[in-house]
Order: C-alpha cells, then structure tokens, then sequence
C-alpha cells in the first residue's frame, strides 16, 4: 500500500481502519485456522502490514500462499470489491500478473472469523506471487518501460469490470485532492507553498475537463511497494499486489500515481518517459488525458506529503514506516516545479507519440 492508506469518514463507515488496534493472532491458532478453513498443514511466518493481519503461509506441499486476516473495522463491502476485481481479473484477464483467491472448503473465497466483543474479521488466502519488491532494486528506464506496458495492461483488464467500491471518499484518490486542503496546515512551512500551489493549479485545470476524461475502476496504488519483478528477468514484472485503494476515477489517474514514485533521481525524466512509452504501446492517451496528467503527478505527490505529515503527528509511534516515501515526495514535486506547465506538458506529449 501506498506511504499510508487513509480513508475519509464517509467510506470508513465502521471507524478509521488505520486508528484502530486489535489483539495479534498467536502464530500457531493462525496454523490451525487454514487447516479448518482450507484444509491445508504448514507454517505461517508474519508479514508487515499496518491494514491487517498479512502473513507468508508455506503449506506442506512447499506451495507458498499469502493469508490476509482483516482489521475488525474493516468495511467487508470493501473486501467484496477487492475480491470481485481479483476473479474478474481471473475470469477475463489470466495474463495479468495478480494474486488468485484460494476458495475455502466450503467453495468461497473467503471466511469470517468471530472475534471477542461480536466484530467479524474476513480471513482470506491468495496466491503467492514471487519476485523481488521493486523499491529495492536499482532504477532502471527498460523495466520501467516494461513497468508501464504492465499498467496499461492492467487498465485494460479493469475496464471490463463493473463492480462499485463502497460509499464514500477515499482520500487517496486523487479526484479528491481539493479535500485535503484543511490539512495543509500539518505540512512544514518551507513545502506550504509548494503544496498549496498544486492545490490552486488542480482547481484551475482538473474540474473542467474531469467529465470529458475515460472513467472506470483504477488500481491507484501503483507504487514500487506494490510491484514485484521477476528474480530470473529483472527487467520484467512479475506481479501487482495490493487492490486495497481502488476506485472509480479517471483511467489516467493511475498513470499519475504510477509516475509521481520515479521523481525523485536526476534522471527522473528518462525514468518517467520510459513508463509512459511503456504504457503508450498498449493504450494511447487522449489530448485531455495528456493536458491534465502533469497537473495530476503534481497533485498525487503533493497528497504524499500532506497526508503522511499529518499521520505522522497524529501516529508518532508508526512516524518512520508513515514518512518512508516522503523525503522522495518533496524530492519530486521540487524537481516537477522546476518546469513550466508547457514545458511538463510538452514532456508527456513527446513520450506518448512512439
């Protein structure tokens, strides 16, 4: 997931799934409850994760899974979408690389766990996919092409499908960046105007065009935490995780969220142009789509530093996994504001022609 995952009241309807604490499974109960619920003997071996309960499951087989045991505020109506996007995926898209849910005993693809005081914890096992996280590998302009072609790939598999995720706003979606303007006040004062003059320009560019943009479900949390590369081919991805932040919104927002976490190196343009070629040898963006993309990049990276500033003051206990990204943020919205609005326009164009 991205540097933290935040929902907004309104789509958090149970609490905040973030603020909420709950009492860790004991490794060996983790054991007994796949063998109920899959039937399957092995090991378990905890992973982090600061929504759920997420662990490495090794059956006796040696087949390898990954067992998701949810916050117990967790909206299970979110869960139903993750789940019905995985087996659209399944159904009408098998090339992509993502995780497939493993059907419980009873043919489901998931269980619900009774815990003390009457809440329900959603227990679910997927495929594990191997590879190497790709925020730990040198960058690289020929896998980021690679990486670009993938996304788009991705896009295409979603667009078919017609789930909804649940009501309300998830503040990690960039349509809803003007929401965040009351936080603004969290970040420190040398970033203030920086950020501020994202949020202004969004306003000037984003509400006139946004109707006239190609809409459908996004993944938009395309972020190196999220993608794995093929040990064996490291210029090819290997698979996409974590379909906790989907929404419905403009295609070419997933785009921008790809792009703002390869800004922060100084050749961030040959890294940045290599996803958009990538992705331009699948789907071609719309003149709209390439006018509003700089000012989408600039807003996703700007959301990266409002909101971990203002976790991080309200969580100081979880402040260096919340920050992680930030110093790269700052990095790349510096580097984005160096250059005129037609220059960064101009950028994009030029790397979706080929």
């Amino acid at each position: 997931m991205n540097d933290v995952a935040i929902q907004s009241e309104s789509r958090a309807s149970a609490g905040d799934v973030l603020s909420s604490h709950w009492t860790l499974l004991p490794l060996a109960e983790v054991e007994a409850l796949v063998a109920r619920i899959y039937g399957l003997s092995g090991s378990v071996t905890r992973l982090s994760s600061e929504r759920d309960e997420t662990f490495k499951f090794v059956a006796a087989t040696d087949d390898a899974y990954v067992l998701k045991i949810a916050n117990p505020v967790e909206d299970p109506a979110s869960l139903a979408f993750q789940d019905g996007a995985l087996m659209h995926l399944e159904a009408t898209a098998p090339d992509v690389p993502v995780p497939r849910l493993i059907p419980t005993l009873q043919g489901v693809c998931g269980h619900d766990l009774p815990v003390a005081g009457g809440a329900i914890r959603k227990v679910r096992l997927l495929s594990y996919l191997d590879g190497d996280l790709l925020y730990r590998l040198p960058a690289s302009s020929a896998r980021n092409h690679d990486l670009g072609r993938v996304l788009a790939v991705l896009g295409r598999g979603l667009a078919g499908f017609q789930g909804r995720p649940p009501a309300g706003k998830l503040l990690w979606d960039i349509s809803h960046t003007l929401d965040l303007a009351d936080l603004v006040g969290h970040v420190g004062g040398e970033r203030q105007p920086f950020v501020r003059g994202v949020l202004d320009a969004f306003a000037r560019e984003i509400p006139p065009v946004a109707g006239s943009l190609p809409h459908q479900i996004i993944h938009n949390d395309f972020n190196p935490y999220n993608i794995l590369v093929d040990a064996t081919s490291p210029l090819e991805i290997a698979g996409i995780i974590d379909f906790g932040d989907m929404v419905f919104a403009p295609r070419v927002n997933d785009l921008a969220v790809a792009l703002a976490y390869h800004l922060a190196t100084d050749d961030w343009q040959d890294l940045a142009g290599a996803i958009l070629r990538g992705y331009s040898t699948v789907t071609r963006l719309e003149a709209d789509e390439v006018h509003v993309l700089p000012v989408l990049i600039k807003a996703r990276v700007a959301m990266s530093i409002i909101i971990s500033e203002w976790r991080a003051a309200s969580r100081p206990d979880n402040k260096d996994y919340i920050l992680r990204n930030h110093h790269a943020a700052w990095q790349g919205l510096q580097r984005l504001s160096g250059l005129s609005a037609s220059d960064l326009e101009r950028f994009v164009s030029s790397n979706c022609e080929g």
